[in-house]
């Protein structure tokens, strides 16, 4: 069996490109979704990418979490569809409510592009089976609207439960309390992340970092993860 993963193009995506390289590279094939399809074609999982998406009117995230692929994307993650939000796509699925929290402009009012760490969290979920907990990856970083922000309650919650995926180690870039870099549902089935580990998966071609586990391709494990997953159901 090989695994299908949908990524989604929403106008003003950048990075599905990448992300569709990524999902090959993992061993799955790569299906593409656009934003106004109200049929997910059979896919096993999904990904939302980086972007702008719909030119981050209103609030980044906002107008896409209307757009039909997204009443698709919704009721299947409900049903236990692997899905991965990267940056945009992150914003999209706190939009869309199938995350907790929210993303709000960098504290430092900037833009920032950067090779970053993460410490992963969490091992457990449908993309991040192939990390080890404890272990630091590097990957890039671009965004301008990465905070992570959510009410007492909500942060109480996803630290006692377990939601947290990745936190930045080294320094935080973007003011995200509690250092949060990336967050799961409570089934495991759902994750979002600021950076990019599309970026991150040909040796040659992501950060080549000295200390990284796997110079270069620290990302693609995210994309491995959920392959290895499918294909053992």
């Amino acid at each position: 069996m090989t695994a299908r993963i949908g990524v989604v193009t929403f106008p003003g995506s950048l990075d599905d490109r990448d992300a569709q390289r990524a999902v090959r590279l993992a061993g799955a094939e790569a299906v593409a979704l656009w934003h106004a399809d109200a049929d997910l074609h059979g896919v096993d999982a999904v990904v939302l990418p980086g972007g702008f998406s719909y030119g981050d009117y209103l609030r980044c995230g906002a107008i896409a979490r209307f757009s039909p692929v997204m009443t698709e994307v919704v009721a299947a993650a409900r049903r236990g569809l692997p899905v991965l939000g990267i940056c945009n796509g992150f914003q999209i699925l706190c939009e869309a409510h199938l995350l907790p929290g929210a993303l709000i402009r960098n504290d430092h009012q900037h833009f920032i592009c950067r090779d970053q760490q993460l410490r992963v969290v969490n091992n457990a979920t449908a993309w991040t089976r192939e990390l080890s907990a404890g272990d630091v990856i590097t990957i890039p970083l671009k965004n301008g609207e990465g905070g992570y922000v959510a009410d007492d309650a909500t942060l109480r919650r996803l630290e006692e439960e377990g939601q947290v995926v990745f936190r930045y180690e080294g320094g935080n870039p973007n003011g995200s309390l509690h250092d949060i870099a990336g967050v799961t549902n409570e089934r495991g089935n759902v994750v979002g992340l600021m950076p990019h580990p599309e970026h991150a998966v040909e040796p040659g071609f992501g950060p080549d970092m000295a200390d990284a586990p796997r110079s270069g391709t620290d990302g693609l494990g995210l994309f491995t993860s959920a392959v290895r997953a499918l294909v053992s159901a």
